[in-house]
């Protein structure tokens, strides 16, 4: 831990993005920073100060001024930029820094030939979409769903919908009916964007019969827009297809007007708790967030392009393309990663001439796993910067990195979370990258470790907490009207801060390491899994009674192991004919990620004495944890069920598992 592989070469004020802002600094605000360091404490202190300095470093295109910057820094309750009305769409088609003919959209696929969009095309695009969106009747405040890949109509959808003051919302077609109907049942979308199908490698993959049940189960939905993608032909009965919708016509491209906290977009949590969390999300934060991050923190511009690994159903895609909006072109992949073979988003970097990589821990861990050497089969030299999130990278997954794609390429490792659309945690230009460590805080997000007894702790393992307000915190949760939702999601253990869910560690230098949810949330692939979705097909058979499942990350690299724990209805017995069945209804009803690798009878499933299941003192004892250490018996309405999940531990070591400290 701690050996530098990455020191910023000598002229980086001078070159980097940052840099430029810290002149901007010292020319505009009478203001000088010597290092990182002091710039984050001021960030994190005058939070007026910082932020304003964001919106108008970056010029942002308002239709009405803000009245202030920030009033109250309660949390909830902080009401940023009050008075100003903007549009994110208009501020990201600015594409600052690039022609009309220049490419901002570069997208590859395994379903068809690549595309790509110019800034003209991609605004042409845009505005006829809105257009047809107008027609449908779409209007601010309506709700506009796309079933839909990572291709450019997506994108095109999104910005449309906001261009209107209209709210996005995307679920990945590889997600089950009940995973996106659990979702949008919620929200009541009027217009259903949806694609046919897919391929994932070579395997066609054809959805219409979910398109058919999502459509059936929305009742709030007056129309519905196909795509074919899988079929150029397939359009569904009664839809409009996507050639109809971005039809050209001659109505102009223009911006609705809305407030800063205006919704933009609604994200979902993975689920753990009950229901998927709808999660809203503002026009101005998301914009002054991603301007900051994109910008400041990975150093993108007009000269870059900028490309992450992800599926329309993670917040990275939405990361991902607020690109453009600091001139960044974007580089879209559909597909499966590891198809033909775990080379070919390497080849599509240089294919593409990626810039800025962006990508997993679990994939970067798996190339290693595989004996990969990246920069034997790509020519990488175009590669400014990679990017790792999804899971903590560990210290050989850095070595990794360096010995095998590129040695002046800055690592950024970064942790945050769809809750507020970014990282808390990443890297930056001005400072080195050590062995095993994400190098600092982001600016503007004041991040603490917090020990057992509520107080800040330096080198020591904490709660991630964040004491001060940051603009892409969410707008709230969707129908949550009294805020109890909210408040409760992430202000129920700290009053007035906000609690993550994560483990971290801050050392003394600004760095950090982050060892894993706090929570019961599975990851598989760099993917969150929700446990409640998984209970809530499981234990809708006849068969289970209760079920509790968890996840064994794998630290090589692989995707670990799923393992499901079912309680059977008296008299029965688990046989590989019920096993099947539980897995075929949870690869239907969810996606082949949920299916488990083992699954096991047990009597009863641990719970407390308010009835929550335990999942992580589960996952503590299956991984070494004397019983003792994993869980205080006193505060289980069962504590004798957790002997039968020691006993499966005993019985299969020795395992390649860390057990946990």
């Amino acid at each position: 831990m701690g050996d530098v592989l990455w020191t910023p070469p000598a002229d980086v004020r001078e070159r980097s993005r940052i840099g430029g802002y810290l002149r901007w600094l010292r020319e505009h605000r009478g203001l000088d920073f010597a290092d990182y360091d002091a710039l984050w404490r001021w960030s994190v202190t005058d939070l007026e100060a910082f932020w304003r300095s964001i919106w108008d470093h970056f010029e942002v295109v308002a239709h009405t001024p803000p009245t202030a910057t920030l009033t109250g820094r309660s949390m909830p309750g902080a009401r940023w930029f009050p008075g100003a009305t903007l549009n994110y769409a208009e501020n990201v088609l600015r594409m600052p820094g690039r022609a009309d003919a220049d490419p901002v959209v570069i997208a590859h696929g395994q379903t068809r030939t690549p595309v790509t969009l110019t800034a003209a095309e991609l605004r042409e695009q845009v505005r006829r979409v809105a257009a047809g969106l107008r027609r449908l009747g779409v209007t601010a405040g309506d709700r506009v769903a796309a079933y839909a890949p990572n291709i450019p109509e997506t994108y095109v959808l999104l910005l449309a919908t906001s261009s209107l003051g209209a709210i996005f919302t995307s679920c990945a077609p590889e997600f089950g009916t009940r995973s996106v109907t659990d979702r949008w049942q919620q929200i009541e979308p009027t217009v259903l964007v949806a694609v046919d199908g897919y391929r994932y490698g070579e395997k066609a993959v054809d959805r219409r019969a979910e398109v058919a049940a999502i459509r059936a189960a929305l009742p709030s939905l007056r129309h519905t827009v196909g795509i074919g993608y899988l079929d150029p032909a397939a359009v569904p009965d009664a839809a409009t297809s996507w050639a109809e919708l971005a039809a050209p016509t001659d109505e102009p491209l223009t911006f609705t007007p809305v407030a800063f906290d205006h919704p933009l977009y609604v994200l979902y949590s993975s689920g753990t708790t009950g229901l998927p969390k709808p999660i809203v999300h503002g026009h101005g934060g998301i914009l002054l967030e991603h301007l900051k991050m994109l910008a400041l923190h990975h150093d993108l511009g007009s000269g870059d392009r900028f490309f992450w690994f992800t599926t329309t159903g993670w917040m990275m895609w939405n990361f991902l393309v607020s690109g453009p909006a600091v001139g960044a072109a974007i580089v879209l992949f559909d597909g499966n990663p590891g198809h033909p073979d775990l080379g070919a988003l390497w080849r599509l970097a240089e294919e593409t001439g990626t810039t800025y990589f962006g990508t997993s821990a679990p994939f970067l861990l798996a190339c290693r796993k595989a004996g990969l050497v990246p920069k034997e089969i790509a020519d990488l030299s175009a590669l400014r910067g990679l990017g790792s999130t999804g899971a903590p990278l560990p210290a050989e997954g850095f070595t990794w990195v360096y010995e095998t794609v590129g040695e002046r390429l800055q690592l950024q490792s970064l942790s945050g979370g769809t809750d507020v659309c970014t990282g808390f945690v990443g890297g930056v230009p001005l400072l080195p990258v050590h062995t095993g460590e994400i190098t600092c805080r982001a600016l503007g997000a004041k991040v603490e470790a917090r020990s057992a007894d509520g107080t800040a702790v330096i080198d020591e393992l904490g709660e991630l907490v964040i004491t001060e307000p940051m603009p892409s915190m969410p707008v709230g949760f969707w129908n949550d009207v009294d805020g109890s939702r909210y408040r409760e999601a992430y202000f129920d253990v700290y009053p007035g801060v906000w609690r993550h869910g994560d483990w971290i560690t801050i050392n003394s230098r600004g760095g950090c390491v982050i060892t894993g949810r706090s929570d019961a949330t599975l990851n598989r692939g760099g993917v969150r899994l929700g446990t409640a979705e998984f209970y809530s097909v499981v234990e809708g058979l006849d068969e289970v009674v209760d079920s509790v499942v968890v996840h064994l990350e794998d630290d090589q690299g692989g995707a670990g192991e799923l393992l499901l724990f079912v309680v059977l209805a008296d008299g029965l017995e688990l046989d590989d004919a019920l096993r099947k069945k539980i897995s075929r209804e949870l690869r239907t009803a969810l996606s082949p990620r949920h299916v488990p690798d083992e699954i096991h009878q047990v009597r009863a499933v641990p719970r407390t004495l308010s009835a929550k299941k335990l999942e992580v003192p589960v996952k503590r004892i299956l991984t070494g944890t004397p019983i003792d250490r994993a869980a205080a018996k006193g505060a289980l309405a069962n504590p004798e069920s957790l002997t039968a999940f020691a006993q499966l531990a005993q019985r299969r070591a020795p395992l390649d598992h860390p057990t946990p400290a």
